[in-house]
């Protein structure tokens, strides 16, 4: 079982990479399933699962949706910094500049090299004052 949910993983890696998003989506979908029943996956698998079935949701504008799996992805492995930013990014655009922050720095703390994450919190910070002195 182990074995055939690691290919599942694996195909739905394939698919997200050549943008054959609905065919990943499935994909991930199987695959988080047969974890959450088994509870024999790897946690970086599945907060890998997690956090690019949320890219796709993401993509389609289900930022609700995306937000719920980059979170399942953050509880199934909290070492993985790219859920945290993913996640940022949509409280960035939903305007929740202190939960994106928090996010960014999240991110940070556990690669500090993560450029995409510098420069998104840097722009929440920004944004946020801009905010602020609008009185908003």
């Amino acid at each position: 079982m182990a074995e055939d949910n690691s290919e599942v993983f694996q195909y739905a890696s394939v698919e997200f990479n050549k943008q054959n998003f609905k065919q990943a989506e499935e994909l991930y979908t199987k695959f988080i399933s047969s974890c959450t029943q088994s509870r024999k996956c790897d946690a970086n698998c599945l907060a890998k699962a997690y956090n690019n079935r949320g890219q796709i949701k993401y993509l389609r504008v289900d930022f609700h949706e995306a937000v719920e799996d980059y979170t399942s992805a953050i509880k199934a492995d909290s070492e993985l910094e790219v859920p945290f930013y993913n996640r940022g990014l949509i409280k960035y655009r939903l305007g929740f500049f202190e939960d994106a922050k928090s996010d960014f720095l999240q991110a940070l703390k556990l690669n500090p090299d993560f450029e995409d994450a510098k420069v998104s919190l840097q722009q929440t910070l920004a944004d946020q004052k801009h905010k602020i002195s609008r009185g908003y």
